[in-house]
């Protein structure tokens, strides 16, 4: 069942999140044919609450809502040391009852305060994801995806993710067409590729110390090359043996792995700025062809190459042009 929606808010309200779950079920669309839901906010209290961006929200209803809905929605509202114990109440009740739970962005803490994360698999914004591994030790956090159902309950990433949670659970309980209906009737996807990984701007670690940042700089400047432990052994004047440590130790990683990242992080920047095709991209990183390129992309991002630009490119200059074709750190790449 998918009919009757409660939203739970807490002062500060953050607006967008809980605009998400408003235009997903708080719209009559039956002209449609689209189901409508019995949708309502509650709170701890009843009365008009904060937003971060400065203005009130009237809430008209206490946490005794909750006991009627069977999906209840903890939108975005902060991460705060300590929740009111009649909304954990509430959630924990409508859990026992079987209802679908869904956060969006940092209302998982919220679920997670109340108990209902533990033993499971949830996510929520990259930025938080440490921070909710650490206070809920019993929860495994999934930080590189868009969402986690883990049922009854379904976690989501930030703010916008709380749109591919929504339509997921409605594409679940209601079917395929409804969902895609509401999602065109929102203008955005009814499905997305990838995860949050694409979104996080994470470089591997650079070197702490002096004694690689040579070869660290000869490696960045020659990504399209096939270079092997021994030849940058030989560029440090090392053993493999003491190369392959030293490299750990200064970077945290292996040579491989720290020269995949590399590569994944120009493809970046030259789909995001250039309009050369995925081919030619994966011969610029080293990948060979974009066949390779699209399984890296997969491991590394959750998503391809055709996505990601679709998503991040922005006007795309011609090959050769300005710093599209320059690689990570601004430096030249090997002609």
């Amino acid at each position: 069942m998918l009919n009757n929606v409660a939203v739970v808010v807490l002062e500060e309200i953050h607006p967008f999140e809980l605009g998400v779950a408003c235009e997903v079920f708080g719209l009559d669309r039956s002209e449609s044919g689209l189901p409508v839901y019995d949708f309502a906010l509650a709170g701890d209290r009843p009365g008009p609450m904060r937003t971060h961006a400065g203005f009130t929200v009237d809430v008209p209803h206490g946490p005794e809502r909750i006991a009627e809905a069977d999906l209840v929605i903890a939108t975005a509202t902060g991460i705060r040391a300590h929740y009111p114990a009649a909304v954990t109440e509430a959630l924990r009740a409508a859990h026992d009852r079987g209802a679908h739970l869904l956060s969006i962005c940092s209302g998982s803490f919220l679920l997670g305060a109340a108990g209902l994360l533990d033993g499971r698999r949830c996510t929520t914004h990259w930025r938080y994801a440490g921070l909710m591994a650490e206070r809920f030790p019993l929860t495994t956090v999934e930080p590189d995806v868009l969402y986690v159902d883990d049922h009854p309950v379904i976690t989501s990433a930030g703010t916008a993710a709380g749109i591919d949670a929504c339509l997921h659970l409605v594409r679940k309980v209601q079917g395929a067409e409804v969902a895609r209906e509401i999602a065109r009737r929102m203008v955005v996807a009814p499905h997305r590729d990838g995860g949050q990984a694409q979104f996080i701007n994470r470089p591997l670690p650079e070197a702490d110390g002096e004694s690689l940042a040579g070869v660290l700089e000869w490696m960045r400047r020659h990504l399209d090359r096939d270079t092997g432990v021994e030849q940058l052994a030989r560029l440090a004047h090392m053993s493999p043996r003491t190369f392959a440590r030293r490299f750990r130790q200064e970077t945290g990683t292996t040579p491989h792995r720290w020269l995949t990242g590399q590569r994944v992080l120009l493809a970046q920047r030259l789909l995001e700025s250039t309009g050369q095709s995925v081919d030619a991209v994966a011969a610029r990183c080293g990948f060979g062809n974009a066949a390779a390129l699209r399984h890296h992309f997969g491991r590394w991002l959750g998503t391809t190459p055709q996505a990601y630009r679709r998503a991040f490119g922005g006007p795309r200059r011609p090959a050769g042009a300005g710093a599209g074709e320059r690689g990570p750190a601004g430096l030249e790449p090997a002609r």
